[in-house]
């Protein structure tokens, strides 16, 4: 049984570690798998159709515990421990829930303090006592329902017994003299910010711009954020610290590097799987040389460098969806790309000479809402990822169409995968 300590508005967790509000769910993901064996039977919920729409959820049934991250920037949003028994709970390292000590209303009010009034919703037949950042909710019947005047510590319980807590909440903001539906506020509330406890010196994408010129792809321009410092008379204070780079086909590996610092790894190919679609595919290279990305995670992008010039000749953007085959090894990639679509004629054959509205690609663009303005390709090219030792891919194949110099993978939910930007030089 975990032993975890509460913090409001803020964590849960243990000297080793804690599920912090705002974490990316990545962070959460690498937390559970250092601890195997101690963290067991975990389940992540999300939705195939809506996942922009529905919350992503990491369930952990034998702790009794649910992460809840908002589903458009994959940051944790609310920390619910629904099943109080699976669980041993302290509050400034002293228990306020275990075996020995139960979370009735006298031991919480102990506990935490005085509080305003619960409240009572009737149709789940709940109250609900809240302290800045943190709810408890206690099941009552209705027959001990109190009037609205008078606090959860009013009503009278047979033998002395109080209602036990069946779930706590921990969020950040405050929910008291508030409603009933302080769960849903919750669940609709937006996420905290990325706590500067959660940067571990990594470099991180607030937005990226695809820089292009009226026929191609030119690079791309980064708003990054990272961990800074700034001096003050008492002190030095960690803050964010913001910045803007640029990047470029036919920078070499030291612009990147000089730009975006070290890559979180390097990645060689050892084989290109759509050579084949090339009319010189059955010439072997003679050369022993292999292209190479700069994978970085925490941007949600890869940067491919060519094997003789050491230039940069790809970007690739991934949008981190889940039900996708990389989901969860990078971050997603908030881009821009606005393409100017496909030269329109009228009846006569003749060019209508109007400047066309770009269409704007995004992270969160439905292909099928695009893919007519843009002419793509009409049969895509199939992608089914599987690795070297599972050759089973339980989320499909996806769809890459071309357009310009640009490729497009697309879900079956016709949200879009990644990008994929190439030099024609």
């Amino acid at each position: 049984m975990l032993e975890l300590e509460v913090v409001p508005e803020r964590s849960i967790g243990c000297e080793q570690w804690e599920f912090i509000l705002g974490m990316h769910f990545s962070q959460s993901v690498s937390i559970i798998q250092s601890q195997v064996g101690i963290i067991r039977g975990v389940q992540v919920l999300y939705s195939d159709t809506n996942p922009l729409e529905v919350d992503l959820v990491i369930n952990l049934p034998h702790d009794g515990i649910r992460l809840i991250f908002d589903p458009v920037v994959q940051r944790l949003k609310i920390i619910e421990i629904y099943n109080m028994k699976l669980v041993k709970l302290k509050y400034c390292s002293l228990p306020f829930n275990s075996p020995e000590v139960l979370p009735s209303i006298e031991q919480i009010e102990h506990s935490f303090g005085a509080t305003h009034p619960g409240v009572y919703d009737s149709d789940k037949q709940v109250f609900v006592l809240n302290f800045r950042g943190l709810s408890f909710y206690f099941p009552i019947e209705s027959k001990f329902q109190p009037g609205y005047a008078h606090g959860l510590g009013s009503l009278q319980f047979p033998n002395g017994t109080s209602p036990l807590v069946a779930k706590t909440a921990i969020y950040v903001g405050s929910m008291s003299g508030g409603s009933s539906g302080s769960e849903e506020h919750c669940l609709k509330a937006p996420p905290p910010p990325l706590p500067l406890v959660c940067y571990h010196n990594n470099l991180y994408l607030e937005k990226a711009e695809v820089i292009r010129d009226k026929t191609k792809t030119r690079g791309l321009k980064l708003y990054l954020f990272t961990e800074g410092s700034s001096a003050t008379r008492v002190l030095v204070e960690t803050r964010r610290h913001n910045l803007m780079k640029e990047v470029w086909f036919g920078d070499s590996c030291e612009d990147v590097l000089s730009a975006l610092g070290a890559p979180s790894r390097v990645f060689f190919k050892a084989e290109d799987k759509m050579r084949i679609h090339s009319p010189h595919a059955h010439k072997k290279d003679r050369t022993r040389r292999s292209d190479f990305f700069y994978n970085y995670f925490t941007l949600g992008m890869d940067v491919l460098f060519d094997a003789r010039t050491h230039c940069v000749k790809k970007f690739v953007l991934h949008t981190n969806y889940p039900g996708h085959y990389n989901f969860n090894m990078y971050h997603r990639c908030e881009f821009t790309l606005a393409l100017p679509p496909e030269n329109n004629s009228n009846d006569s054959g003749k060019l209508i000479d109007v400047s066309p509205t770009p269409v704007t690609i995004t992270a969160y663009t439905k292909w099928d809402k695009i893919s007519e303005q843009l002419k793509a390709s009409a049969r895509p090219v199939v992608l089914n990822r599987a690795s070297s030792t599972n050759t089973t891919n339980p989320f499909g194949c996806t769809f890459c169409y071309g357009i310009r110099d640009v490729i497009i993978e697309v879900m079956a939910n016709q949200h879009i995968a990644s990008v994929t930007l190439y030099s024609t030089a």
